[in-house]
């Protein structure tokens, strides 16, 4: 589909976007994937465009052509691809993630919840937490996911993985091979043949390396210990320097055990959300997965 240079000339950035959100319209982005190319006379247009809402995947990219000033808006065939999203405890990456995957219309795996489902049926059911002890149990462990509910042996467990001593307990766990063995299988296996949105500490790295898109997403850990201390949906009965503390401690034994340690890809993009709102984050990161802000 071309929009002639004829139809834009006179047209403001504005306009132009309009034009083009109005074309959108008769395509189903949730089941294509649509790339429209800008020359770059008209490049500004992109930040017009970022303002609608797009369900599905919608691209833009320049065109360095004198001599086309012509817009084009191609159906190409879907794509399946992986966002993958690092970063340390409480950096906010898992509700960027939910907030990508409705924006795109992909699916969204949280693999944090994984590890910590992990771990409340070891303290439940009172098993060490050693390899060898854990390697007795594990054939016992279903880990399921329905809507925004994690399952359990048939159990829906959301509330309880995000009680105090699993929190405490997640990081010791995650670094046991065998869990991660199983689990990394696990996340593998769920994301076959889709398109879909992972957060995590080893996404990029250990869990799909070759990962379309990759983010590491930080923030100090006193802004870090402070979002958790007014997350009201928290279950954490904690002082914000008790918080503060057990992010210090959890973030020594992510970034150094030596199974999957918790680092960001060489070819990730370094996002310190510190002074940065929930929404300029996930506009961030849209921008760049469209190729409106590299």
């Amino acid at each position: 589909m071309i929009i002639n240079n004829l139809k834009l000339e006179g047209k403001s950035s504005k306009d132009i976007a309009n034009l083009i959100y109005e074309e959108l319209k008769n395509i189903d982005t949730t089941k294509n994937d649509v790339l429209i190319t800008i020359p770059e006379m008209y490049q500004e247009v992109s930040n017009y465009l970022d303002k609608y809402d797009f369900e599905g995947f919608v691209k833009t990219s320049t065109l360095e052509d004198e001599d086309n000033n012509d817009i084009s808006i191609d159906i190409v065939e879907k794509e399946n691809f992986v966002v993958a999203i690092d970063g340390p405890s409480a950096s906010g990456k898992s509700t960027v993630a939910k907030e990508i995957s409705k924006i795109l219309g992909i699916n969204y795996l949280d693999t944090g919840a994984m590890y910590r489902a992990f771990t409340y049926y070891l303290l439940k059911e009172n098993i060490s937490l050693t390899e060898e002890e854990i390697k007795k149990v594990i054939g016992n462990i279903n880990i399921d996911f329905e809507k925004d509910s994690v399952i359990l042996n048939g159990e829906d467990i959301s509330k309880e993985i995000r009680g105090d001593e699993v929190t405490k307990n997640v990081s010791r766990v995650s670094a046991v091979p065998i869990v991660r063995e199983v689990l990394v299988d696990l996340q593998r296996n769920i994301s076959k043949g889709k398109s879909i949105v992972l957060d995590g500490r080893d996404i990029g790295t250990v869990v799909f390396p070759d990962a379309k898109y990759k983010f590491f997403i930080t923030a100090t850990a006193e802004e870090r210990a402070m979002r958790r201390y007014k997350d009201e949906k928290s279950s954490l009965d904690k002082s914000y320097e008790e918080i503060l503390e057990d992010l210090k401690a959890r973030d020594i034994i992510d970034s150094n055990r030596k199974i999957s340690p918790l680092k960001q890809a060489e070819d990730a993009h370094f996002i310190d959300s510190t002074e940065m709102t929930l929404k300029e984050v996930v506009e961030k990161i849209i921008n760049i997965i469209r190729g409106i802000d590299v």
